[in-house]
């Protein structure tokens, strides 16, 4: 169910025209008692819609802190994008360095003078943690793991994480090696969304064997919670124990981040309180699909009159259990309009209110383009645009 359009308000030149969606319903959206989010004993948490990109909610989620093993998040998503651009393939073998074989800290146990396919090294990575199978990853794709940093640090930049820097693709502590559970959360969705044929294919994964030695995922709710199909933790003793996890409930996913949690029990525990959280009390709805006409546009000065608005990808909003009704939605279009227009271009903005706060703002743009009018056309609609 989508807003209704209810009328248009034509506002003078350059100005914006507006229209203006109210909802169906009249009843009042403060009846709906959405109780707070649950006290966790975590030094910083997020919990995030992965369709609307909406914060449930949130503590201390811009507070810089030590990301931990949840690094190799980002050292599989470059992996990944290496796999997609036909950098690596999956079956291709990497030789293990001694700095590799040496590394400190969680291992699968690679060998200097045992060559390993870059699908074990991913299982290895995601599944047992292993900093040996992250540090041969990183030279495989970059050479070494510093450059591989450099790397890890563009991509986070280009996924709009400003409050990250890696110098590993570990995460074992350096000062200059941090993050956020904001930009915890964007990594996380931006992999489930970029590669969700390989998230589904590791991160779901229970235990994994290599060189003989069987490990478990470390992510407990994966044994607790069917709706959990993966993400990860990390721990050292400066960062507590940290966990990331998704759960798909229906059509709706979530991703809750927890960090510097006292324990590993605690760590699970507590993502399991903002799960339930999330999906007991928060719907989150498609409200347009991408392509989808919104309304018509007029336009001036081009081979067509009209141009359909869209949104450039399907738009969700998240909000409490009850109230979709209650939304009003404005959208205001970039007037005049002229053409000529390409498509995808941004032609206004829609808003969506609930007890007349906003709770989502997104660009509207064209669906098609619209080639400019002829000589005599266009002389006409610039009369016409004068007279106005």
């Amino acid at each position: 169910m989508t807003p209704n359009f209810f009328s248009r308000t034509v506002l003078s030149l350059f100005a914006f025209c507006t229209l203006v969606f109210l909802s169906v319903s009249t009843v009042d959206a403060a009846n709906s008692q959405i109780p707070p989010p649950p006290s966790l004993a975590v030094k910083a948490y997020l919990l995030l819609d992965f369709n609307s990109g909406h914060v449930i909610a949130a503590s201390n989620s811009d507070m810089r802190v030590e990301p931990a093993s949840l690094t190799k998040i980002m050292t599989a998503y470059l992996s990944f994008k290496a796999l997609k651009n036909g950098h690596l393939s999956l079956t291709q073998t990497l030789p293990v360095s001694e700095k590799a074989w040496k590394i400190e800290g969680s291992k699968m146990f690679i060998e200097p003078n045992k060559p390993v396919s870059v699908d074990e090294l991913l299982h290895g990575t995601i599944i047992q943690s292993g900093n040996d199978s992250s540090i041969a990853l990183a030279e495989g794709i970059a050479s070494s793991e510093d450059l591989f940093a450099d790397m890890m640090n563009k991509e986070a930049q280009r996924l709009g994480m400003k409050n990250t820097h890696y110098v590993n693709a570990t995460g074992l502590p350096d000062p200059q090696h941090y993050t956020t559970a904001a930009d915890l959360a964007t990594l996380a969705a931006a992999l489930i969304r970029d590669f969700p044929t390989e998230y589904a294919k590791y991160y779901s994964t229970k235990e994994y064997t290599y060189n003989k030695i069987t490990q478990p995922n470390r992510n407990r709710l994966l044994w607790l919670d069917p709706n959990v199909d993966g993400m990860k933790t990390g721990h050292t003793e400066s960062a507590g124990f940290c966990l990331i996890s998704s759960a798909k409930r229906n059509d709706m996913r979530r991703i809750s981040v927890v960090l510097g949690a006292p324990s590993d029990s605690a760590r699970a525990i507590e993502s399991q309180k903002l799960l339930n959280y999330g999906f007991q009390f928060f719907d989150s709805h498609l409200v347009y699909k991408q392509g989808q006409a919104i309304s018509q546009l007029k336009v001036w000065k081009g081979s067509e009159n009209l141009v359909a608005s869209t949104v450039a990808k399907d738009l969700y909003i998240t909000i409490p259990k009850g109230e979709y009704t209650n939304i009003q939605a404005t959208m205001s279009s970039i007037q005049p309009l002229i053409a000529p227009i390409k498509k995808g271009q941004i032609v206004g903005t829609i808003k969506f209110t609930l007890n007349g706060q906003t709770i989502d703002d997104q660009k509207l743009v064209a669906a098609k383009s619209i080639e400019g009018a002829g000589i005599l056309g266009r002389a006409w609609d610039s009369i016409k645009l004068l007279l106005q």
